[in-house]
């Protein structure tokens, strides 16, 4: 397309500058110029519309099948195949082909660029989207320890927002080679989570694992429901666990939705357990020393 644009305005030129005046000169220069102008803008307005198009028509699958980490993956491939077939091509023409195909270093070139890192950042990120061991949303931690929630993926990287709402950006070859701890893998199982609550050695055990089943299932965050029945040991959700050296360990499992953070179950749930106790007189045990000093006589 480029070629064939400039040999019809070469053709044009030569044409018009045989017997024309330098006054026809100039007036051709600033048709030329002003038809160029026009001609870059109409192209550039239509490349704006075709972009507009592949937003509008992935914002319409996003809006009915979600926000997937695979839509946002096909989205950026299709604006980077518009990119080159309007941009990169029409400016080189055949003269980047001719370049490309007529090399003798074309093998060599393929072969850097297969082991480049974007490509295998692309093609990790194309494993990625349609296996999908997270998606947008997910709570995840990787392999360093580090956790968050799946923000999006581009061609390249992985968003991951973290828990203090920094984002860290992880290539997707990396994403896709360690191993992810994905905390909501399966949205229809909840997620649970141990807690451990020391009473003093004289306070009513049974009274205590009623203070803290009723304060965790009253609890808004927690899908913890209170079925225990006297006669069915296995309805029960609150423990005894053990002997500790100045408490007894109490302990209770607590399930609750994907979308909360386990740190803020963990602070609802202890400090309203916490205050339960105290108003209902159960000792909450703390490490102390006794100081015996002897006078000598």
């Amino acid at each position: 397309m480029g070629d064939y644009l400039r040999q019809i305005v070469s053709e044009g030129i030569q044409e018009k500058l045989q017997g024309a005046t330098a006054e026809d000169v100039i007036a051709m220069l600033v048709f030329w110029i002003i038809a160029f102008l026009i001609f870059i803008l109409v192209y550039a307005l239509i490349c704006m519309i075709m972009m507009k198009i592949v937003k509008a028509i992935f914002k319409r699958i996003k809006n009915k099948k979600g926000n997937s980490i695979t839509i946002q993956f096909m989205q950026r491939a299709v604006e980077l195949a518009l990119i080159v077939v309007f941009i990169i091509l029409p400016l080189g023409g055949k003269k980047i082909a001719q370049s490309l195909l007529g090399s003798t270093a074309v093998i060599a070139v393929v072969a850097g660029l297969a082991a480049n890192e974007v490509l295998k950042d692309m093609f990790a990120g194309l494993e990625l989207s349609i296996y999908k061991p997270f998606d947008v949303g997910s709570r995840i931690m990787l392999e360093d320890g580090t956790a968050g929630i799946v923000e999006k993926m581009t061609l390249r990287h992985v968003v991951v927002m973290l828990l203090d709402t920094t984002r860290l950006i992880v290539p997707n070859s990396k994403a896709n080679s360690g191993m992810i701890v994905n905390y909501s893998y399966l949205d229809t199982v909840p997620r649970s989570l141990e807690l451990k609550f020391p009473i003093g050695y004289t306070s009513d055990i049974e009274k205590a694992k009623e203070i803290v089943r009723k304060t965790i299932c009253d609890c808004p965050l927690t899908l913890n429901e209170d079925k225990y029945k006297e006669d069915e040991p296995n309805s029960r959700s609150v423990y005894f666990l053990s002997l500790g050296e100045s408490s007894l360990i109490l302990g209770a499992t607590v399930k609750f939705p994907h979308e909360i953070r386990t740190e803020v179950v963990k602070d609802e749930i202890n400090t309203q357990v916490f205050k339960a106790l105290e108003e209902n007189g159960i000792e909450i045990p703390y490490k102390y020393m006794n100081v015996i000093v002897k006078k000598e006589a």
